[in-house]
C-alpha cells in the first residue's frame, strides 16, 4: 500500500512563512475545537483562531503560532492563510507568543472596531440632524 502524504503551505499576506512536503498529519485550532487532518479527510475550509499549529513529517513534529485565518483542504495540498506567524521557538514560547501578541492584537482591533462605529454612527446622526434642519 503507497503511504499518501500532504503538502502544507503556509501564506502570510506578504510572503509564503513555510512550504512542507510529506506531511503525515496536521492539528489546527478553530473557534469550535481542535481539528486534525490526515491525507484521506475530506475536502474542508475551516476559520483559524489564535493557537498552534502542529504538523507532522518524517522528520518531526514541528510547531507554528499562527493567528487568525484559514485552512483551505483540497486532496492532498492544505493551504493556511494566516495574518502573522511564529515558527522556530519552543513549544512554551509559542503558547506565550499566542497569548502575549495575537490575542492581544485582536483585543486593540476590538477597541479600534467599536470607536469607529461609535463615530460612524455618530456622523450619521449630525447627517440626519442637518438635513431636518
Amino acid at each position: 500500500m503507497e503511504n499518501i502524504t500532504m503538502s502544507l503551505r503556509i501564506l502570510l499576506p506578504f510572503r509564503v512563512f513555510a512550504e512542507a512536503k510529506n506531511v503525515s498529519r496536521i492539528v489546527i485550532e478553530t473557534s469550535e475545537g481542535s481539528y486534525g487532518f490526515l491525507p484521506q479527510r475530506l475536502d474542508c475550509v475551516a476559520a483559524l483562531v489564535p493557537g498552534i499549529l502542529t504538523y507532522e513529517t518524517e522528520a518531526k513534529v514541528h510547531y507554528i503560532a499562527v493567528n487568525e485565518g484559514l485552512v483551505v483542504k483540497a486532496g492532498t495540498e492544505v493551504l493556511v492563510s494566516v495574518r502573522n506567524a511564529i515558527g522556530g521557538a519552543d513549544l512554551g514560547k509559542l503558547h506565550e507568543s499566542v497569548e502575549k501578541d495575537f490575542k492581544s492584537l485582536d483585543e486593540s482591533e476590538k477597541n479600534i472596531r467599536s470607536v469607529s462605529a461609535k463615530l460612524e454612527s455618530s456622523f450619521i446622526y449630525t447627517l440626519q440632524k442637518f438635513h431636518k434642519e
